[in-house]
């Protein structure tokens, strides 16, 4: 039998111990040292406040995709555009892409390492040198080597299994804020496209203002001339028509700064952001509440809240990584291949090597190093419990704010209206009684100027309202669908 078979044949036969060690090293790395993570317990209100006399429409119909509420073809058009082409999630996904190939480096260390080797030489010995060399010793040597190399460390402590873990955790937490990403963004895209309404809304009334004025000042100089009113009415006039101008010119740059920003959310090339037209829908008035009865931590599934909690478990995970270095690392090499002074009997029988070979290190002194990273683990994990714990209570702050702005919006929003109403009465009775000659100029230019004040700030009112139906969804994480919130009833 040849060398490279009994080479073998010896490593076969040591198999039975090798598998015998294998096996109480995994299950000894089944138990990995460092804390298990647990949900930190909260005091969270049970439900959220019933709704009182309310008649709009449920929110746990919205679903995730709950701008469509607002039955608006246009602005579902622009959310579906900038989910597709913004920036900030293309950014979150590539980072999701980045995290999950880290995963995958970091399982990598939990599997054997296995390489080929080959190597090749020619070395000549000096004849001078101080090393006896025998008169038989060829004075230039050939070497060939071909191994097949493989190493290993055994997780017996789990630090790999922890490593591991928290980069799932962290995987995970890249998913959630890409999630946070694109809540964020439909929001924004949907205040942003409200506010570039009502921009356009105010704009055409002082357009429609500005018109009449510019006509009634023509035929105030023509009275003024003949005498019929004085110049200094006629000024009045000339100064309430620049003052709409002036309102007129700061509307349009808003508009023109507002379509800008909302191109740029939609991920726009620059020649569009520069000259391309936005289209305008017309978006529902809508009310909305949290149903009766709901379960308040199911605010917990709020992406960014999802996300603060998985960065948690990964530096949880972390600690266990830092408390293994305390223990022992056993570590197995092995290589099996040919070596031969000539490359013709490389592969021959008696060219067979093989090495099986086992080391352990273990920490003696290392002046505290590994006592003061668990230290720095325990304190970036408490660090990031405290931030959670935070995230959590400035959710639900969220939330109420979004409900009691809910509820102020609309009935802001139906005080202003009524008192637009009431003014454009009063305005129409203002004319007719000015072009009577019963009530004076100034007075006719007073109810005008308030009728168009309270005209601008029913718009306001309007964008307030839907802006807060928005920022509700967004404080809530979405929309609940009806089957999620029965299930969670029928339970």
């Amino acid at each position: 039998m040849s060398e490279f078979k009994q080479g073998a044949k010896a490593a076969m036969n040591h198999r039975p111990n090798f598998a015998v060690l294998l096996s109480s090293c995994l299950l000894a790395a089944c138990t990995a040292v460092g804390p298990n993570y647990q949900r930190p317990n909260m005091e969270l209100p049970e439900n959220w406040p019933a709704r009182q006399g309310a008649t709009s429409q449920p929110f746990a119909h919205a679903g995730d995709d709950w701008w469509n509420l607002y039955a608006d073809p246009i602005l579902n058009r622009l959310e579906d555009e900038a989910l597709a082409h913004n920036a900030d999630v293309q950014v979150a996904v590539a980072r999701v892409l980045e995290v999950r190939a880290q995963l995958g480096i970091t399982e990598a260390d939990q599997y054997p390492v296995v390489s080929a080797n080959a190597r090749e030489s020619r070395t000549e010995s000096s004849l001078a040198g101080a090393v006896f060399r025998p008169a038989n010793f060829p004075r230039i040597q050939n070497s060939s080597h071909v191994t097949l190399d493989a190493s290993y460390e055994l997780d017996l402590w789990g630090k790999f299994k922890r490593a591991s873990e928290a980069s799932r955790a962290e995987l995970l937490a890249a998913e959630s804020a890409k999630d946070t990403a694109r809540l964020s963004l439909t929001a924004q895209v949907a205040q942003q496209y409200f506010a570039l309404l009502a921009i356009d809304a105010q704009e055409s009334i002082l357009r429609r203002v500005l018109d009449g004025r510019q006509e009634t000042l023509v035929m105030d100089k023509k009275r003024a001339e003949v005498g019929v009113i004085s110049e200094y009415e006629m000024h009045q006039a000339e100064a309430e028509a620049a003052a709409i101008r002036s309102q007129l010119a700061s509307i349009v740059q808003a508009r023109d700064r507002q379509e800008a920003a909302l191109a740029l959310l939609l991920g726009r090339s620059p020649r569009e952001v520069m000259g391309g037209k936005l289209d305008r829908g017309s978006p529902t008035l809508i009310a909305t509440w949290v149903p009766d009865g709901l379960p308040a931590e199911l605010l917990l599934r709020r992406p960014d809240l999802k996300e603060a909690e998985l960065h948690l478990m990964a530096l949880n995970a972390r600690i266990g990584v830092a408390r293994a270095q305390f223990f022992p690392s056993i570590g197995i090499t092995s290589y099996l291949g040919n070596e031969s002074t000539s490359f013709a009997r490389l592969f021959s029988g008696p060219a067979g090597i093989f090495q099986f070979a086992a080391n352990v290190s273990q920490p003696i002194f290392n002046a505290g190093r590994i006592g003061y990273s668990v230290d720095a683990e325990e304190a970036r994990r408490d660090q990031a419990l405290i931030q959670y714990k935070q995230a959590v209570a400035s959710a639900f702050a969220d939330v109420r704010n979004a409900l009691s702005a809910q509820k102020a919006t609309w009935q802001a929003m139906e005080a202003e209206s009524i008192r637009s109403q009431s003014l454009a009465q009063a305005y129409k009775q203002a004319e007719l009684r000015s072009q009577g000659g019963i009530t004076s100029r100034f007075e006719f230019l007073d109810i005008e100027r308030n009728y168009l004040q309270a005209e601008l700030t029913r718009i306001d009112a309007e964008r307030n309202q839907r802006i807060a139906v928005s920022d509700l969804f967004k404080a809530l994480g979405g929309g609940w669908q009806p089957a999620l919130h029965d299930s969670k009833n029928n339970r």
